[in-house]
């Protein structure tokens, strides 16, 4: 039997695993997860009012109740089990770790009460039990630094009334602090032009819709440059690649849903208002003993200074150490997925944080079949003895079962405007788990 531990429990993971499971028949799999629960960016990640694109949780759970599969929750590589221990019961190691940590701008008054990167902040939002709740105090102005969907999503969710909100899994006390804030104006600031926005354009059209909120453009003329850019672009004399235009049909799109943001009449009356700016780098954070404002550059035209009592750096992640194996430039070395022989990676914590949640599964594809190509049955111990090691170490193991405990927990105590009521702390899921 062939051995197979992979340190991650997203999407990355999870569907690395049901493809290794798909190719190699007398392949064991287990999931190492430092959390109690399984799914990653999926359950911590997603925005808690896009309840459609956590539904893949379901599909998730199917991979991990499968046979020849078994889940280590609650269970740290580097706390409880050293990665080097790991690769001595395993003929192959994957870390699907993810990108967690936040990319610094590395600019004056970073850390001032009131700045917070973008994956504490949607942490803690989505109930992750690491991520504290930010000093929030009387918010009237926030930014929103970067210009991808992460950005969208903690405007939409500043943005969002009561009723709107309604059916998601957003907890009733983080609803309550933000309900608590008077935001009056969400500024969402991009340093290239419009073209370059990483946006979707579903998820951007979606402010389009907010009852509460209306997005507006700062800088009109910005669009009007990108529309001229992108129609000398589709000139029929100027040959482009096939990826070229896909990328120029995506800066189109994009494009046309923020000029309609910018020609809709000025006639609805909304309590926020959520402003984009393009072309513009952040130089400092200001303020005193909490933020007061931030600063931008802008070519050719004075700075750009708006006031804010919170702001929220959206400008990508970063992986993290797994105990001895250490990440470079915010992913691990690797050369086709390979670290080196035996350990591999994928996902984010290979490729940095770019794709969507379907990217994953075909990453995995590829992934998988190159782990096959050298995977070996070396006569190893696997998940009983990992086992046995944990058991003599005392640590507290939640396996599937245990998750579903927890799972059906939380759908038990959602009250009637919500579908899930997350546990936010180790402890209540380790009590969950083990409820009868």
């Amino acid at each position: 039997m062939k051995h197979v531990a992979i340190v991650g429990s997203g999407p990355a993971g999870c569907y690395l695993a049901d493809q290794l499971l798909r190719l190699v028949p007398d392949a064991r799999v287990d999931i190492v997860e430092r959390l109690p629960v399984p799914f990653g960016l999926v359950r911590y990640g997603v925005a808690p009012d896009h309840q459609g694109t956590k539904a893949v949780a379901r599909l998730l759970d199917r991979v991990l109740a499968r046979d020849r599969l078994r889940f280590f929750g609650n269970v740290e590589v580097g706390r409880d089990v050293r990665l080097d221990e790991l690769r001595e019961l395993y003929d192959a190691v994957v870390l699907a770790t993810g990108a967690p940590r936040d990319r610094r701008l590395g600019i004056p008054g970073e850390s001032l009460p009131g700045v917070i990167g973008s994956a504490s902040f949607v942490g803690w939002y989505n109930g992750h039990p690491d991520c504290a709740a930010p000093p929030l105090l009387d918010v009237r102005e926030a930014v929103v630094i970067g210009n991808g969907n992460v950005a969208i999503d903690v405007a939409r969710v500043l943005a969002k009334n009561a009723a709107e909100l309604a059916g998601s899994d957003l907890s009733p006390h983080v609803h309550e602090r933000l309900l608590a804030q008077r935001i009056e104006t969400i500024h969402i600031v991009g340093r290239r032009g419009p073209a370059d926005a990483k946006f979707t354009r579903a998820e951007l059209a979606e402010l389009g819709k907010l009852a509460n909120a209306r997005p507006i453009i700062a800088e009109p003329q910005a669009l009007a440059e990108a529309q001229r850019a992108l129609a000398a672009a589709h000139n029929p004399d100027n040959a482009q690649s096939p990826e070229h235009s896909r990328t120029s049909g995506e800066a189109a799109a994009i494009v046309e849903v923020l000029s309609g943001f910018a020609q809709a009449p000025d006639v609805r009356e909304t309590a926020v208002r959520i402003v984009f700016h393009f072309g513009a780098t952040p130089l400092a954070f200001e303020g005193g003993e909490r933020l007061e404002a931030v600063r931008f550059a802008r070519a050719g035209i004075e700075p750009l200074v708006l006031p804010a009592q919170l702001a929220v750096s959206c400008i990508g992640y970063q992986a993290i150490d797994c105990c001895t194996a250490t990440p470079n430039a915010g992913v691990f070395a690797n050369e086709g997925a390979c670290i080196e022989d035996g350990l591999f990676v994928t996902g984010w914590a290979g490729r940095g944080p770019s794709g969507t949640i379907p990217t994953n599964r075909t990453e995995a594809q590829r992934v998988a079949q190159r782990i096959v190509a050298e995977l070996d049955d070396h006569g190893r111990g696997g998940g009983e003895a990992l086992a046995a090691r944990l058991a003599a170490r005392g640590v507290r193991v939640v396996d599937h079962a245990g998750w579903r405990r927890i799972d059906a927990a939380e759908l038990a105590r959602a009250g009637a405007d919500r579908c899930r009521h997350k546990f936010e702390s180790i402890e209540a899921m380790l009590e969950a788990s083990s409820a009868r």
